[in-house]
C-alpha cells in the first residue's frame, strides 16, 4: 500500500512548489497532489502560462514525482467557484492525472450552509459533464458544515454520477463532523476514491494537524479498513500544523520525513 502514498502540496502552504517537491522527494514520496487554490496555496493555477506549466512539468520530471491529483478547492455554490473548477479540470489533463479535488464551500474555514441541495447538484452538472468528456473523476472532500462525514457525502455522490466520488479526510471528519473516522470510513468507503491522510491532536474543534503518527489517530485501524475493503486509490498525506503554522521550511520537511518513515513502518 505504500505505493499509493502521495504528498499533498498544501502541506507546504506558504512555501513554493519547488520546496514541496524537493522536500517530499527526499522524504521518500514519489507522487504529489498539487494544490491549486488561489489566495491560499496556489502551487499551480489554470491561468498560468504554458511556459509556467512546462516548468512545473520539468520540476516533477527532475525529481521523478508523479502528479496524481489537482487540489482545486472551489466554492461551487458561487458562479466564480464553478468557473474556477471547470478551468482546473484542464490542469488534470495538462499533468495527466485522474482526480480533481474540491469541497462544496470555501476552501478554508468553510461556514457555508447549503439549504437546497438541488442547487448544488445543478451547479455540479457542467463539472461532471466536463469530467466525463476528459475522463476525469471529481472527488468531494469531507469538509465544512454540509458534508463533514463520509456518510453524508455518500448520499450526495450516490445521487450524482460515477464521475463523482468521496475524498475522505481522516481528520476533517473530527474537526468538522465531531466524529472519529473509523466507523464512518467503513460505512462510506465503497464511494471513496481518494484519501487525505491527516492526523489530529487536541479537542475535536481545535485546528491541530501534526505529522502522521504524532497525533491521536489509529492509522493501523484505518489501513486495516483500506485493506479489508480493497481500497486502491491515492493516499495523499497532508499536514496542516496549528493556526500559527510551522516555524520554517525545515520544520515542514522534518514533519514530512517523519510521516513517511512512520507510514513505511506500519505498512511493511
Amino acid at each position: 500500500m505504500i505505493h499509493q502514498l502521495a504528498i499533498n502540496s498544501n502541506t507546504y502552504h506558504g512555501f513554493s512548489l519547488e520546496d514541496a517537491v524537493k522536500g517530499a522527494s527526499r522524504a521518500g514520496f514519489t507522487q504529489i497532489e498539487m494544490a491549486a487554490v488561489k489566495d491560499h496555496t496556489a502551487h499551480v493555477l489554470p491561468d498560468m502560462s504554458e511556459q509556467e506549466l512546462d516548468d512545473i512539468k520539468e520540476l516533477l520530471h527532475e525529481y521523478r514525482m508523479k502528479c496524481i491529483g489537482i487540489g482545486a478547492h472551489s466554492n461551487v455554490m458561487r458562479e466564480e467557484g464553478i468557473a474556477n473548477l471547470l478551468k482546473s479540470i484542464d490542469l488534470a489533463s495538462v499533468f495527466n492525472c485522474k482526480y480533481i479535488v474540491t469541497a462544496t464551500g470555501d476552501a478554508h474555514d468553510d461556514s457555508d450552509v447549503i439549504e437546497d441541495e438541488r442547487i448544488l447538484i445543478q451547479n455540479l452538472q457542467p463539472i461532471i459533464e466536463k469530467c466525463e468528456r476528459l475522463n476525469k473523476v471529481l472527488v468531494i472532500e469531507t469538509h465544512g458544515n454540509n458534508y463533514a462525514t463520509g456518510v453524508a457525502l455518500k448520499k450526495l455522490v450516490h445521487s450524482l454520477s460515477n464521475r463523482v466520488k468521496i475524498n475522505y479526510d481522516t481528520a476533517n471528519v473530527i474537526f468538522y463532523g465531531d466524529i472519529l473516522p473509523y466507523d464512518d470510513l467503513e460505512a462510506s468507503i465503497e464511494f471513496v476514491e481518494f484519501i487525505h491522510l491527516k492526523d489530529k491532536l487536541g479537542n475535536n474543534c481545535e485546528w491541530n494537524f501534526p505529522a502522521i503518527g504524532d497525533g491521536n489517530l489509529d492509522f493501523t485501524r484505518i489501513f486495516h479498513t483500506f485493506t479489508k475493503m480493497n481500497y486502491n486509490g491515492p493516499i495523499s498525506v497532508e499536514i496542516e500544523f496549528t493556526p500559527e503554522g510551522p516555524r520554517d521550511l525545515q520544520e515542514v520537511n522534518k514533519s514530512v520525513q517523519r510521516s513517511f518513515q512512520y507510514l513505511a513502518r506500519i505498512l511493511r
